[in-house]
């Protein structure tokens, strides 16, 4: 694949996950879905140039900010939708929610909705593979506000000890929640507590989804390679709320639009224009079937059948026979 046809499909998928990610506010605000939802628009570089450097065999474990991970990973429009409307179709087959998208065909391992306690489980997986002998790679992100929480720290100590194949993956949006990154960390460089660790480290802006991809792909080989994990912590911002609940008023107009200035989707939209020519009539005819491929995926959810109550035994108790990789 040629370096223009790459950029244009990232683009696809950035555009893809901001447009999905606007209708499921919509459909918050009119009641459609329940529950907590947490938007990652201004954050879509991190996970697509991230899961583009990886392999389709490779773990993706994720925060409950996931649904631009789940759509990068292979997921569908439809699925992500479905399972916010709490619908049988979805990904989680309506039971999980906003917080909770699973697909074990497509090795993504849940968004969690406890901050931090997915970091061990993330850890584990990379055990599994080294254990198992398999050269897979897990990627595993996580949050500013995860750095502080103990679970963090047990998964970064076995990681270093234990050589293990795993890449984790700070979103850096400048805020827990609603507290800034100077009330909650007394070192803001994430990164430097890789030392201790014995892990590798890097340190970079999410502006760029290619810049992304290529040094994430530095880390994913890293630990394919010489099962040596690394951190990384990428500044990235957050245009909503935290939740749907939270209005933002702790940020200034000035802040929020220095950041705009720095928003991966126009500024990847300006250099496919600028450095391969894409006319706008080009770049309109993706637009209009991202938009036509949401709109569907709306409908979609609106129109499949609720997740029953009943439903929710088939997944508390699974054969011992089974092996849970098919699950």
């Amino acid at each position: 694949m040629d370096q223009s046809a790459e950029l244009l499909d990232l683009y696809r998928q950035m555009l893809t996950i901001r447009r999905l990610e606007e209708a499921a506010a919509k459909a918050y605000a009119q009641g459609k879905i329940g529950g907590f939802l947490h938007l990652g628009i201004g954050q879509e570089s991190v996970c697509v140039g991230a899961i583009a450097a990886a392999r389709p065999t490779d773990y993706v474990v994720a925060t409950y900010r996931e649904h631009g991970h789940y759509l990068a990973k292979g997921g569908t429009a439809k699925e992500v939708l479905a399972e916010l409307y709490g619908r049988a179709t979805g990904a989680s087959r309506g039971l999980g929610g906003s917080m909770h998208l699973f697909s074990a065909e497509r090795r993504f391992l849940g968004g969690y909705g406890i901050v931090g306690g997915h970091i061990p489980l993330a850890t584990g997986a990379a055990f599994a593979s080294k254990y198992r002998q398999e050269d897979d790679v897990t990627l595993c992100f996580f949050g500013d506000g995860s750095v502080p929480q103990g679970a963090l720290h047990e998964g970064f100590s076995l990681a270093g000890l234990w050589k293990l194949p795993i890449v984790f993956i700070c979103e850096n949006n400048q805020y827990s929640m609603g507290t800034p990154l100077y009330r909650t960390l007394a070192v803001a460089d994430v990164t430097e507590r890789a030392a201790g660790y014995g892990m590798a480290r890097d340190r970079f802006r999410g502006d760029d989804v290619l810049e992304v991809k290529q040094r994430i792909g530095v880390a994913i080989e890293r630990a394919r390679k010489e099962h040596q994990p690394t951190l990384v912590e990428v500044l990235t911002y957050r245009f909503r709320g935290h939740s749907m609940s939270d209005p933002a008023t702790y940020r200034s107009k000035q802040e929020v639009e220095e950041w705009r200035q720095r928003d991966p989707v126009p500024l990847l939209r300006q250099r496919l224009q600028r450095e391969f020519h894409l006319t706008e009539e080009q770049l309109f005819s993706l637009e209009a079937a991202v938009k036509a491929e949401v709109q569907e995926a709306v409908q979609f959810a609106e129109n499949s059948p609720p997740a029953t109550t009943e439903s929710v035994w088939s997944y508390v108790y699974s054969d011992p026979t089974m092996d849970p990789r098919s699950l």
